[in-house]
C-alpha cells in the first residue's frame, strides 16, 4: 500500500506565496506521473499541475506563470510552489501520484487566500 502525506497549506494574503509538499511512502516500486489538483467549495476538482517521470510539466491556464511543480525522485516527493496567490486560488489541494501502476490520492491541504 502507498500513503501520501501533504503539507504546506495555510492562510496567506493575496500576492503571497506558499509551497506545498506531498511525500509518498509505503511499498513503492515505481512512480510515474505526479500531479496537484484542487477543489473549491461548490466546484469540481480540477487539475492544477502535473509532472511526468521525465520531468515534463503541464499547468492549468489559470496558474501558468505563477505556480511551479517539481519533484524529488529520491525522496518520492512532489512540490507545488505557488506565487502571486489570488483569492480564487482558495481551495483544498490534493496530490495524486501514479505508483505501481495505480493511482493514489493525498488527504488534501487547505489553502486560503485573503483579499
Amino acid at each position: 500500500q502507498v500513503q501520501l502525506v501533504e503539507s504546506g497549506g495555510g492562510l496567506v494574503q493575496a500576492g503571497g506565496s506558499l509551497r506545498l509538499s506531498c511525500v509518498a511512502s509505503g511499498s513503492i516500486f515505481s512512480i510515474r506521473d505526479m500531479a496537484w489538483y484542487r477543489q473549491a467549495p461548490g466546484k469540481q476538482r480540477e487539475l492544477v499541475a502535473a509532472i511526468s517521470s521525465g520531468g515534463s510539466t503541464a499547468y492549468a491556464d489559470s496558474v501558468k506563470g505563477r505556480f511551479t511543480i517539481s519533484r524529488d525522485n529520491a525522496k518520492n516527493t512532489v512540490y507545488l510552489q505557488m506565487n502571486t496567490l489570488k483569492p480564487e486560488d482558495t481551495a483544498v489541494y490534493y496530490c495524486r501520484i501514479q505508483a505501481n501502476n495505480d493511482y493514489y490520492w493525498g488527504q488534501g491541504t487547505q489553502v486560503t487566500v485573503s483579499s
